[in-house]
This record gives C-alpha cells, structure tokens and sequence, in this order.
C-alpha cells in the first residue's frame, strides 16, 4: 500500500483492498501546482536528450572532441537514464517518492551546470553520464506520484498532461537548442542548452514541498542479485542499439545480444524465487504478469518504436534532403505537439466514451497519417506539398494522444500503489527502450535502404514499417483491457 509521510497508516480494510476494487478515499490528490512541479522535472529530462544535437558542432570546435566523444555526449546520457530507471522507480518506493524526487532534480540541476561549465570534452560527457542518472531518479517519481494520489477523471487527466508533456519536450528541445545556440545568449554560446536547466529546476526545487509525499508501506528489501542482472542485460541491449551503427555491427557485438538473453533469463528465475519465498524483488514476477500490464507494454513497444523511427528518419530526411536546419526541422514538428497537446485534454473523455478501443481508434489515426505522408513523398518528391506533410504530422500526432496515455493509464492500473515507483519504472524503461531501438532500426535502415535504392524509395518504405508497427498496436488493442 501507499501512504502519506507522517500520516497514520490506513486502517486494515483499507490496506488489504486491492488498487482495482475502488476509489481509495485517503488518495490526496495533487493540485495543480504539484503536478506542474514535477512536470517540469520530466519536461527538463525530456528536452535534454534532444537539446543537445543542434549544438554538438559548436561543442566540437570549442572543446575539440572527436566523433566517439560526441556520440556519447548524446548516447551517455540516455544510457545512464534508461539503465536506472527501474532502480530509481524501487528507490522511490523505499524511501519516499517526494524525496527522492526532490533529490534526482537537485542533482539533475547541479549535473545541468557542470556540463555548463565543462572546460574539456571528457569532463562534459562523465557530466552527461551523471546527468542521465539524475533523471532515472526523478522521472519515475512522477508516475508513481500520480499513480499513488489520484484515481478516475484526476488520473486521466494527469496523465494525459504527462503523455503532453513528453511529446512536447521533444519538439521543444529541438528548437530550443536551436534557437540558444543562434541566439549566443550572454556569449556562452551552446553551454546555454545547459544553463537554462539551472533556474528552471531551482524554481521546482522551491515547490517541491507541494507534492504530496508517499511512499510504500513496508519498505522493499534490496535485491543485489536481480539488480545486477538487470544491469547486464540492460547495459548489453543498450550498446547494441546506441553503438552498433557506429561500430559496424560487428561479430563481438551481436554477441552481447547472446550475453543480455542468458541474464534475462536468469533474471525471470532469480526474481521468481526470491518473490517465492517472500522476498522483494526488484521486478516483481506477479505483477508484471497481470493483463493489463504484459498487455498494455505489449502495445507500448511497438508504438514507442513507431514513435523513435519516426522522428529519426524525419530529421535525417529534413535536414538531409530538404535543406532544414535544427530550428526549422524542429518547427515543422509544430502541427504534432500541438495536436498531441490538445487531444490530450479530450482524452479523458473519449476513453469513458471507448474504453480499450480508444487505442485501437489511435492507432487507425496515425496509419492514416503514415499513409497520407508515404502518398505526398511518393507522389511529390522532391518537392512535397508541405502543407499535406503538416497535415499528415499532425494526425500522427492526434493518433499518438490518443493512443499513448491510455496505455499508460492501462499498464499502471494492475500495479499496487506500494509498487507504484517500480511498475513506473518499467514502463519509462521499455518506453526509452523501444524508442532508441526504433530510432536505430529505423535510421539504419533508411540509410541501407536509400545507398541502394532512391531516397525517395527509402522514405516510402520506412513509412511502411512505421504502418507496420501502428497496426501492431492496432491489433493488440482489440485484447486490451479498459483504462482506469
């Protein structure tokens, strides 16, 4: 169960209720001041895995760093992230989610001005690593916070806020960087995509104390076993996906891929035992086996791939083949967030309305939208009618609203409140996850594709795998069950 620091804990009829039977009536709720607030730590997450990227060519010229340093300022950051996220989500649980939230932004925005003030190039990618770290600590808390102190409407709508939240830090970090980086605000040139963490998050910090604080009822036991499996098979995955372009994809790293299967399933077996015998492991077997969770993640891998391939082979397409910039590629992403942003509020509505099918109505939404840009590529190469490439972005984006914070809402529903920072965990893992890989899988084959064939070819055939994966979603949609 969850409770709030400092309060009585539930009488036992309470604490033996199970997250599906009911409204809890001791949920605090979160204001809007709390939900902005830790918000704005995952909206500062987001936007710093985008930011970046526009302004790696003045961090080579001013630092004098090398491709392979450049490449892991961007890739160590995300490594760090999505390796401690189920940690940082377990942490929460343990030792309260407030508090390890207001930690994880404390550090994130220390970690923010050292990458600031940087003065060599190894000293700003160990900075990343840290920073990627911060923010596998604080982006869990957020979910669980919500998952733990709200339920119905509330919980929809928080949710959605966060899916806003999400898709919009992602086009907002591309024309932010931009713009900083155009801007030279205050001469410092691209250490300002760093610097405007710092008041940000101190201003967060500040407000922290509006959050409701929870925390499980029992503090779970550590697992050091089950912790550095998990670290293995993710650490192998993650330096195939984040290096193997690079590499080549060489003999010896398909090989790791072999490594992360034999951790897995020792992992499945070493988690199963220990919840067996009453332990608390740090991937509870039972509950990721309920439906709405194996179902719901089954759902949220291929629409998280969809998503990464798309924005990756869109920025490759329009600043390779259609002469945009950062600034002006990141604005032609406009017509998604903004979409996205207002579906979002309607959300909670339609989904009383559908139930499960309103991610089944998502997904047939963004095929159209696939489809719409594969016919104005096709037929309009290699000058496309930008007007109906903003239209079919934007009913990508209307698809995604729909369809993304329903599988959130799905996923955490079958988790207890006490594990409510773990099965967040899980889920921003296998999201992260499944975005680097379809982001990888996609460039890589847009790159194989168009050395062979015609780029406009290419493009059309990545669209088609991105079809591929929405009617994927679209087919395990009709077995999901209905949000709560």
């Amino acid at each position: 169960m969850t409770k709030r620091e400092g309060v009585p804990p539930l009488t036992e009829p309470d604490a033996t209720r199970q997250p599906t039977a009911g409204p809890a009536p001791s949920a605090p709720g979160l204001s809007g001041v709390a939900l902005v607030v830790v918000l704005t730590g995952y909206a500062l997450s987001i936007v710093d895995a985008s930011i970046v990227n526009v302004a790696l060519s003045s961090v080579s010229d001013d630092l004098h760093g090398g491709a392979a340093a450049l490449e892991l300022v961007v890739s160590g950051y995300g490594l760090t992230y999505a390796l401690g996220l189920v940690l940082g989500g377990r942490l929460g649980d343990a030792f309260g989610r407030r508090r390890v939230y207001a930690c994880g932004l404390a550090a994130f925005t220390l970690t923010s001005a050292l990458c600031g003030l940087a003065p060599t190039i190894e000293f700003l990618v160990t900075a990343r690593l840290l920073q990627g770290a911060a923010a596998a600590m604080l982006v869990p808390q957020v979910l669980a916070t919500i998952q733990a102190v709200t339920e119905g409407q509330a919980r929809a709508r928080a949710i959605g806020m966060y899916g806003a939240t999400a898709a919009l830090g992602m086009v907002v970090g591309q024309i932010l960087g931009g713009l900083l980086v155009s801007l030279d605000v205050a001469g410092i040139g691209w250490r300002s995509v760093f610097a405007i963490n710092v008041p940000v998050g101190a201003a967060a910090l500040l407000a922290v104390r509006r959050v409701p604080a929870t925390r499980a009822g029992a503090k779970p036991g550590f697992d050091p076993v089950g912790t550095l499996l998990f670290g293995v098979t993710m650490v192998c995955v993650l330096a195939v996906v984040v290096a193997g372009h690079d590499l080549g994809w060489p003999l010896w790293l398909w090989a790791l891929l072999a490594v992360a299967a034999v951790a897995a399933l020792a992992l499945v077996r070493v988690e199963r035992g220990l919840e067996a015998h009453g332990g608390s492991p740090l991937l509870s077997p039972s509950v990721l086996s309920r439906p709405g969770m194996r179902r719901g993640l089954a759902a949220m891998v291929p629409f998280s791939a969809g998503f990464g391939a798309f924005l990756f082979v869109y920025a490759l397409v329009g600043q390779g083949h259609f002469g945009l910039d950062g600034l002006a590629s990141g604005g032609v992403l406009v017509p998604f967030a903004a979409a996205f942003f207002v579906v979002t509020l309607f959300t909670p509505r339609i989904a009383a309305a559908l139930g499960g099918r309103i991610v089944t109505l998502g997904a047939v939404v963004q095929c159209a939208g696939l489809l719409l840009l594969a016919l104005v590529i096709g037929l309009g190469w290699p000058h496309p009618s930008l007007a109906l490439v903003l239209v079919g972005i934007g009913l990508f984006g209307v698809g995604a609203a729909l369809t993304g914070p329903a599988l959130f809402r799905m996923i955490l529903a079958d988790v207890p409140p006490a594990q409510a920072g773990m099965g967040s965990g899980v889920l921003v893992t296998s999201q992260q996850m499944a975005t680097a890989l379809g982001a990888t899988v996609g460039g890589t084959l847009y790159v194989s594709l168009s050395g062979w064939l015609s780029t406009v070819s290419a493009a059309v055939l990545v669209v088609a795998l991105l079809v591929c994966f929405t009617m994927t979603v679209l087919v395990i949609s009709l077995k999901l069950p209905d949000p709560r």
